[in-house]
């Protein structure tokens, strides 16, 4: 039933514009949990945490992730809620392994943005069946701090040198690529190239896109927090692909993946959805 809600003419929309909104995705009961786990980190954080500003009611941008082995509420989602199957019906694949969880806070009146960036530079993996499912847990507009995206840029055929979003450098520093465009001081221009698409959401609202498509959001300029749940997902054509300047959380030293083949790693990369014909 779950993947039924992903219609061919939904498919075609993110098989063109590498991105695409799902109403409704999940049910308020998904969402309540997630908020109570939202407070409970924002109060105790675990490892793996990004925090601008510790303890901050305003100004501050908090994310958690890697948290599914030992959050219930986490692991309930990825294996129980329909995100997997509409994953794999998105891209067309068959199935959808797991990656990883990406809890996302920003209080109000946050002033920083996430800077214009594609996903898949900065993971150990590669292929076009690999997919985001941003699910809001809070209602939020493009004007306040909702996701935008750069439509179609999926299909450019490009990989862009991954970026320390503190400025500070560290792990992206070995990466040598084409930086990613100024894509922010063009979009205002009447001759800017870049077709930038944002969508409003609201709780239980998901928003799916691919690792390879742009996409930032503004500031939260609201008086609200935003709460969103992201999780990763590798379907049939993804392969292991370790690389200088990707997320060092998970290396080769912890997953029995071969370089070059397909991740068919159970304890680090769980199977959560086969297609049935």
């Amino acid at each position: 039933m779950a993947a039924g809600v992903i219609t061919p003419e939904i498919q075609a929309a993110f098989a063109a514009d590498g991105v695409v909104k799902v109403p409704g995705a999940v049910g308020v009961e998904w969402i309540d949990r997630i908020l109570a786990d939202a407070q409970r980190e924002l109060e105790a954080p675990g490892p793996w945490v990004t925090d601008t500003n510790p303890g901050g009611s305003q100004d501050r941008l908090f994310t958690t992730r890697y948290r599914w082995q030992h959050e219930p509420v986490v692991r309930d989602f990825v294996f129980r809620s329909p995100i997997a199957a509409m994953a794999a019906a998105l891209t067309g694949s068959s199935t959808a392994r797991f990656y990883f969880d990406h809890l996302l806070v920003k209080e109000p009146y946050t002033s920083a943005p996430t800077p214009w960036h594609q996903d898949i530079p900065y993971w150990p993996f590669m292929g076009k069946q690999i997919v985001s499912a941003w699910v809001a847990a809070t209602a939020s507009a493009v004007a306040e701090s909702s996701l935008e995206f750069v439509r179609g840029s999926h299909l450019w055929d490009a990989y862009y040198a991954p970026e320390s979003f503190d400025g500070q450098g560290g792990w992206t520093d070995d990466f040598r690529g084409e930086p990613m465009p100024d894509i922010e001081s063009a979009r205002d221009r009447a001759d800017c190239p870049y077709d930038i698409v944002g969508f409003d959401v609201e709780p239980g609202d998901a928003i799916f896109f691919s690792a390879w498509t742009i996409h930032g959001a503004p500031p939260n300029r609201g008086a609200g927090r935003r709460v969103a749940l992201s999780t990763r997902w590798l379907g049939d054509d993804a392969t292991w692909f370790p690389h200088p300047g990707c997320d060092p959380t998970v290396t080769s030293a912890d997953t029995t993946a071969v370089p070059g083949e397909y991740p068919a790693d159970d304890d680090r990369f769980p199977l959560v959805h086969t297609r049935h014909d």
